[in-house]
């Protein structure tokens, strides 16, 4: 399976909860963070869910 980096941009502060616990589980925990997943449905809805707070790029 391809890899996914996802960076986090934009802080959690004033975020709803489910926001912030998605943060969490991607591995996320402060503004500029870079964690690499596998490219998954789970992992996509995930990165859905908080779009507006990271980036993502393909990793080879």
């Amino acid at each position: 399976m391809a890899k996914i980096k996802v960076k986090q941009v934009k802080s959690s502060i004033k975020r709803p909860g489910n926001q912030k616990k998605t943060l969490a589980a991607l591995g996320l925990r402060r503004i500029g963070q870079v964690v690499e997943h596998e490219d998954t449905p789970n992992i996509i809805g995930m990165i859905n869910t908080v779009k507006h707070l990271v980036t993502t790029e393909e990793s080879k």
